[in-house]
């Protein structure tokens, strides 16, 4: 797919969508890491499984959960990790943290970049291996409404089961949002995704549009053998204002919005100027 292209020039599809992953391309942290003290606070997770959640985040930050093989690991131990949790309990921890713990590692760059794909026209979604009780609350906060993310079953007695119902990881990222498109009429070819690991190639691979964030070795490489443009985040900021919703990023990206999407497009025209001369 052809990777060039700015964020207000062509295409001028509204029926385009932009895909963004959460960990590292819009906040500057793990959100599932960020929510495991609380959680260990609140009694449900014990001393040893915080060393677990940590081990395991960090195989998947090396690129170590790529296979399937360890992908269903994964799957598995936030199964067995999460079942007999309360579910009105976990998003009551996630409500109450939520501003402390993910509020100010926000991507100034990233927010800016969410209010210009909104301005386009562009439908916005947040995609995550994370659970939906956590992504969903952040998405709120950005003013996103749409997520896709790893959803758990409850039992009758609002308890997680073990069981995984859907787990956002891979190559599943790539074909839920193969099945948001074609429910919500979105043109993928006139699309953007934004990720910083190689774990999502396929994800990154379904729109016209692929854009690499802080990536990691493995998507650099990649990268550069697709000309996919290459993003760098730098600055986290506190979004937290006495507004909410899309009003709430657009006033705490105005500082730095109209810089950064500036610098983002006359990026992707050099890019794309240097490979046709």
């Amino acid at each position: 797919m052809d990777s060039s292209g700015p964020i207000n020039g062509s295409p001028a599809n509204p029926r385009g969508a932009v895909f963004f992953d959460l960990d590292k391309t819009v906040i500057a942290k793990a959100s599932t890491l960020a929510f495991s003290r609380p959680l260990y606070q609140g009694g449900l997770l014990a001393r040893r499984d915080l060393l677990k959640v940590a081990y395991s985040h960090l195989l998947f930050r090396l690129g170590g959960s790529s296979d399937e093989a360890q992908m269903a690991r994964t799957r598995d131990y936030i199964a067995q990790l999460s079942q007999g949790w309360s579910a009105e309990q976990v998003s009551a921890i996630v409500e109450e943290t939520l501003h402390e713990l993910i509020d100010p590692f926000v991507y100034a760059e990233a927010a800016a970049l969410i209010e210009a794909h909104r301005a386009a026209g562009r439908s916005v979604v947040l995609v995550s291996a994370s659970g939906e009780e956590m992504v969903a609350p952040i998405g709120r906060m950005l003013g996103v409404t749409d997520v896709i993310a790893t959803r758990m079953v409850i039992g009758e007695d609002g308890r997680y089961t073990g069981e995984v119902e859907f787990y956002a990881a891979g190559p599943a990222k790539a074909e839920a949002i193969k099945d948001f498109a074609a429910a919500h009429g979105i043109d993928l070819e006139a699309s953007f995704a934004y990720s910083d690991s190689i774990t999502d190639e396929p994800m990154l691979r379904t729109v016209g549009y692929p854009r690499a964030v802080n990536p990691d070795r493995g998507l650099r490489r990649l990268a550069l053998e697709e000309h996919w443009p290459q993003l760098t985040f730098r600055r986290p900021v506190a979004l937290r204002q006495p507004m909410s919703g899309p009003t709430q990023i657009k006033y705490a990206a105005a500082g730095i919005g109209v810089a950064v999407v500036a610098y983002v497009v006359w990026r992707v025209w050099r890019e794309r100027r240097f490979r046709t001369d």
